[in-house]
């Protein structure tokens, strides 16, 4: 009674591995929202994929924003009188406050203190932080480190440029039989944090080069663009098609042990966040499922009033709530294959759910028909899932009335769509069932 769903090839085996060796090989590159290092990211995900990489101009108005000027970074350090480098962005790129402005200068201790971030709650950690939009110069380190600094006179440099550019992004369209889009977003503007960003980036890039040689009921585009800045940029370039986009998703953190975590659409009921909640329920022992906030990454750009899109946001551990987030923590200890492979997983489980859902018709629905002389029954016993594929078919002939769909069907039955789908199948091929969509 089983069925090969075509799905299986997205999840194949070593699809974990494959995402943490992407992720690791991005993960040293310093990015920010503009620059040298996002078209360096890029170039690394268009070896496994055809992007289609854009540059917009500084100065453009995107709605009520503007793209900034570029910013690019060859160097900064802080050295001590002896000429010892004991801040190095060369050794970690957060050490650096992002967007900061060139400075060369000599400081003493209590001069230099009011430019240097530190987590005194963490004192052994390196914080992530930035200054998009506000001129200034700064460093981070540990707390540890600035409360162990000699009084000496420092010298802090910064070779940077904040010049006219552009901003860039990458954009991945697999055209299907439907111009209806699902949308699948990731933010590529943070440097060397393992889990928020280069996860989400790798795994989507790893999941556009298998989704390649499938054969889809939507268009599927995929966008890696600076948080914020980018979507926003994306959004007013493309105006003009994105009422196409049917589902979509924004990705970040999925590299971690935690959750998972789904945030709803601000649409609250669409259909993918059905799907997802759908999937985590039978995916894992304990899932959050959080209510839409105006506050997060971009699915609160995709979410706004006047475009109000179904895009949710999917996490395994939420942002802000682990204690690694946006620190030097979030390395490439932090992130594994295992956790990697079980969000990718997750997310084709979202994807199968829109593709094949549809609402099935029973062909004989006055009483039941008889399966057992047609076979559908399992005649060898001792088969662990015979039971759930038996109720699944009478399930799917007890619902199939036109007004239920196969995901009403699977939750209305308690059980995975993948179950009640195949069932459909099944029921479709031995005439029982007709399930166009």
């Amino acid at each position: 009674m089983g069925v090969t769903s075509p799905w299986n090839e997205l999840c194949r085996d070593g699809i974990g591995e494959d995402i943490y060796s992407l992720a690791a090989e991005i993960y040293p590159i310093c990015r920010s929202i503009t620059g040298e290092g996002v078209r360096r990211t890029l170039d690394h995900l268009a070896r496994h994929i055809d992007l289609c990489v854009r540059e917009i101009p500084t100065g453009t108005q995107v709605f009520d924003w503007t793209v900034p000027r570029e910013w690019n970074i060859r160097d900064a350090y802080i050295k001590n009188s002896a000429g010892e480098r004991i801040v190095d962005v060369q050794a970690c790129n957060l050490h650096v406050l992002g967007y900061s402005t060139p400075v060369h200068a000599k400081l003493h201790l209590d001069e230099l203190r009011k430019h240097v971030f530190t987590l005194p709650d963490q004192p052994d950690l390196i914080p992530y932080r930035t200054s998009y939009y506000a001129e200034r110069w700064g460093f981070c380190m540990t707390h540890n480190q600035l409360m162990s600094l000699p009084d000496d006179l420092y010298e802090v440099m910064i070779d940077s440029s904040l010049e006219e550019g552009s901003l860039t992004f990458g954009e991945y369209f697999h055209k299907g039989d439907s111009d209806e889009e699902f949308l699948l977003s990731a933010h590529i503007c943070h440097p060397s944090l393992a889990n928020d960003n280069c996860s989400g980036l790798a795994l989507l890039t790893h999941l556009a080069k298998r989704l390649a040689g499938l054969k889809t009921r939507y268009s599927y585009r995929f966008l890696f663009a600076p948080g914020t800045i980018g979507a926003i940029t994306w959004l007013a370039y493309n105006e003009p098609i994105v009422h196409r986009i049917r589902h979509g998703l924004v990705l970040s953190c999925v590299g971690d042990g935690g959750g998972p975590t789904y945030k709803k659409s601000r649409r609250s009921n669409a259909d993918i966040d059905r799907a997802m909640m759908h999937v985590m329920r039978h995916a894992a022992p304990s899932p959050t499922v959080l209510e839409f906030s105006p506050y997060g990454y971009d699915e609160r750009q995709y979410c706004s009033p006047g475009f109000n899109l179904p895009v949710g946001l999917f996490q395994r551990s939420q942002f802000g709530r682990f204690p690694e987030y946006h620190t030097s923590a979030d390395n490439l200890d932090f992130i594994a294959p295992e956790h990697l492979a079980s969000s990718y997983r997750m997310i084709c489980a979202a994807i199968e759910i829109v593709e094949r859902n549809c609402n099935p018709i029973n062909l004989l629905p006055k009483c039941e028909p008889q399966l057992g002389r047609r076979g559908l029954y399992s005649a060898v016993g001792g088969d662990k899932d015979g039971p759930a594929r038996s109720m699944a078919l009478l399930w799917v002939l007890n619902l199939a009335d036109g007004e239920h769909s196969l995901l009403d069907i699977a939750e209305r039955a308690d059980l995975p769509f993948r179950t009640i789908s195949e069932a459909a199948d099944i029921l479709s091929e031995s005439g029982l069932l007709t399930r166009a969509c």
